[in-house]
């Protein structure tokens, strides 16, 4: 019939209208009462109409039911709730977390050799099966920690009160407990206590009784660095936890509330007080009867799991995460085999012990040139100091960096003998000079970096571009922030660890970059993986000529307290105002880093790159490598008669001879001797030809001038010496 006449229809019982002949009258029969009804009627009946169309979500839907809206508000509210508090549970309390060991299970390093290094990590075992265990062992828990434990939902009020009470069974159930120490951190406040009883609850819906109480078992803390009853009853008593007798089950029930207070290895009078109060508490829970608790005696120890393996030393802590990412997740101790080597280590710890360091610091790293670590120095002690020089202290790198502005220029195309501008620096607001005062009008690329000169560095840095050193630098592997622009990074300003530096200059030894420095073996690549996704490398005529440089400055540069008797690579470095002294290079399959510095940043005294760590880096190399003896040559034999005087070409060329320490040498070029030496740190050329002999007028000027300074040092400290006694 439709809205208009469900409300215009007459309704029953009201009287029939009179009919009208002929004429209708407006005011006959026209009740205005009525009709207001029936419109109202009608705004009704639309707005009804209107409301089924809505839906339960929509507010209007809701009008004139406004308690069921409230209501309606609040199971919505509730559940939203419930939906967001199961899911940051699912987060941040993931079932199968409690299932892992809760700290990382122990590994044992050993050198390439087999040799045990260090020993890190936590105590684990296997964990325990509840249906295995024996009775006695499962009540010595239950009865001191949570006697109400199979009957209660995760949080028990009457456990709690009754802890505060009587001071025994834990306040905290064994379910919150494992969910503290699965899920949660040690701190003590009231919204660590909340999370903890929501895990608790969250644990109770979905788990066992049973489980839950291996899981606590098998990961809850029993001092001396064990986690877990089976490695708890093996480190103690040395037997399974199925095997356990009720007096050792009752000691070990007493660790969980203080293990480090009461481990029976270190305080067993405090241990066994506590196992008394373990055996009352199963009195009182009806577990055993008086007189068995009087017949339990103190069970006697037996560990026989000692281990005097240092837990960490340079080398195993920069290892350790490495190792962690190499083992399964589990319980299980592990035994890794690195790439350190015995001999090598033993090395670098004498010569960086013998080396006159006074109170500065060194560190030492020596790898191969695939980037495997042999040996670390982070220190000059350990004990004392742990903190890893070698791979944790960022230090400016000084002229080291040098090499790859020098690298940079030939990639683009430069060559060792190209010249470039060596005079003093006068404009500019950065005004860098050299280290030794000398200058000249230019100088080959060879022989500034021998040199080490600081303002023809600088310019060829300028020519070259920053962006092209920087993507040098990068390419082999140093992440250093270099800002574009700045050209102080061209001189070493930029900070870096030894280790990175040196895996740089690995990456050159093998022509291969970048190299990643690495203490575990690696499975070597197949072709294909070295086609498809292989290192990137030098041309070989580039590779040629930063090694011939890298040589010069060993052999007639800032570098040459690191000459060997056979072919070696390196470069001298040191910071601003001499707060860091470096030398890197490599001989052989071994590339060395040395670094030399004070912890508080501090210049040092009188050691420069080209000293002391330069000196470390050939005693180093000399027992590595066995790099002093001259190397082999063939036997004498039978040669006919040339039937002729013997002219110079027939004379094997003798390049370089090492004399003495190491520090002189004697060559032989050109027709003349060259007999190569130190004078108080200044280099000094000494030639004997058709000429004569003739020596360097600029060296022996240096020499003058230098010892003229330490002589007016020496008269200076002397009269504020007298100068400081007097006035006291």
């Amino acid at each position: 019939m439709g809205v208009l006449d469900s409300i215009f229809r007459r309704r029953r019982g009201e009287p029939a209208m009179s009919s009208h002949r002929g004429f209708y009258s407006l005011h006959d029969g026209f009740d205005d009462d009525a009709w207001d009804a029936r419109w109202d009627d009608l705004d009704d009946a639309l707005a009804r109409q209107e409301q089924k169309r809505l839906r339960p979500w929509q507010r209007d839907y809701w009008r004139g039911r406004r308690k069921r809206w409230w209501f309606v508000r609040a199971i919505a509210g509730v559940l939203a709730l419930f939906i967001v508090l199961v899911g940051w549970l699912a987060i941040t309390a993931p079932l199968g977390k409690s299932l892992e060991p809760i700290a990382p299970p122990q590994i044992t390093l050993l050198a390439a050799d087999g040799t045990p290094i260090a020993r890190n990590g936590a105590i684990t075992d296997e964990p325990v099966d509840v249906d295995r265990l024996p009775p006695h062992v499962i009540q010595a828990f239950l009865a001191i920690e949570d006697r109400r434990f199979y009957s209660h939902w995760g949080v028990d009020p009457r456990g709690i009160a009754r802890a505060a009470v009587t001071g025994t069974g834990g306040g905290s159930t064994i379910t919150q407990q494992l969910a503290k120490f699965t899920f949660l951190t040690p701190e003590r406040t009231l919204t660590r206590k909340a999370r903890e009883a929501l895990i608790a609850f969250w644990l109770e819906s979905w788990l066992t009784k049973d489980e839950i109480l291996e899981r606590y078992l098998s990961n809850a803390y029993f001092g001396d660095n064990v986690y877990g009853l089976r490695a708890a009853s093996l480190h103690y008593f040395y037997r399974q936890p199925e095997n356990l007798r009720p007096n050792q089950a009752a000691m070990l029930a007493g660790l969980l509330q203080a293990p480090s207070a009461y481990a029976p290895t270190r305080h067993y009078e405090r241990a066994e007080k506590r196992m008394r109060l373990v055996i009352q508490s199963m009195v009182a829970a009806g577990y055993i009867t008086d007189a068995q608790a009087r017949a339990m005696k103190s069970p006697a120890l037996d560990v026989r799991m000692k281990s005097d393996l240092p837990t960490g030393t340079y080398f195993a802590d920069w290892a350790l995460p490495e190792a962690r990412e190499l083992t399964e997740t589990g319980y299980s101790r592990q035994t890794l085999t690195t790439t350190l080597d015995s001999r090598l280590q033993n090395i670098a710890r004498n010569v960086t012990s013998r080396a006159p360091l006074g109170n500065a610091q060194v560190a030492l790293v020596a790898m191969r040139t695939n980037g495997e670590v042999v040996a670390m120095i982070g220190g000059k002690d350990y004990t004392k100091s742990p903190f890893n020089r070698a791979t944790q202290a960022e230090r400016q790198p000084g002229s080291t960096i040098k090499t790859f502005v020098y690298l940079a220029a030939l990639r683009d195309g430069w060559s060792p003998d190209d010249t470039i501008d060596n005079t003093e620096i006068t404009e500019g607001s950065y005004r860098p000079r050299n280290a030794n005062g000398r200058y000249s009008p230019t100088i080959t690329l060879r022989d500034a970096l021998a040199q080490s000169s600081n303002v023809a560095t600088l310019r060829l840095f300028n020519e070259v571009g920053s962006e092209k050193v920087i993507e040098t630098v990068r390419d082999f592997g140093i992440t250093g922030d270099f800002t574009r622009g700045d050209p102080s990074i061209a001189l070493g300003s930029t900070s870096m660890n030894l280790l990175e530096l040196t895996a740089a200059y690995a990456g050159i030894a093998a022509n291969s970059f970048p190299i990643t420095p690495h203490a575990f073996a690696k499975e070597e690549k197949g072709w294909f993986q070295r086609l498809w996704d292989g290192n990137d490398s030098l041309s070989g005529s580039t590779h040629a000529e930063i090694e011939d440089m890298l040589r010069a400055v060993i052999n007639e540069g800032t570098g040459r307290r690191a000459m060997l008797s056979g072919p070696n690579f390196g470069k001298t470095g040191t910071s601003q105002e001499n707060r860091d002294a470096l030398f890197v290079g490599y001989a052989g399959d071994l590339v060395v880093g040395v670094w030399i510095g004070n912890d508080d940043n501090s210049p040092l005294d009188g050691i420069s790159g080209g000293g002391l760590p330069a000196q470390i880096w050939r005693d180093f190399m000399t027992q590595a490598l066995g790099a002093s003896a001259a190397p082999d040559r063939p036997g004498p034999r039978s040669n006919e008669d040339p039937g002729g005087p013997v002219e110079p070409l027939d004379v094997p060329d003798l390049e370089d001879i090492p004399i003495g320490d190491g520090n002189s040498r004697l060559r032989i070029r050109d027709g003349e001797a060259v007999f190569s030496t130190e004078i108080d740190g200044i280099p000094v050329d000494i030639r004997i030809g058709d000429e004569g002999v003739s020596v360097s007028e600029e060296a022996i000027e240096e020499a003058r001038r230098r010892a003229e300074e330490q002589r007016y040092e020496a008269v200076r400290e002397e009269l504020e010496r007298r100068g400081a006694l007097e006035a006291n």
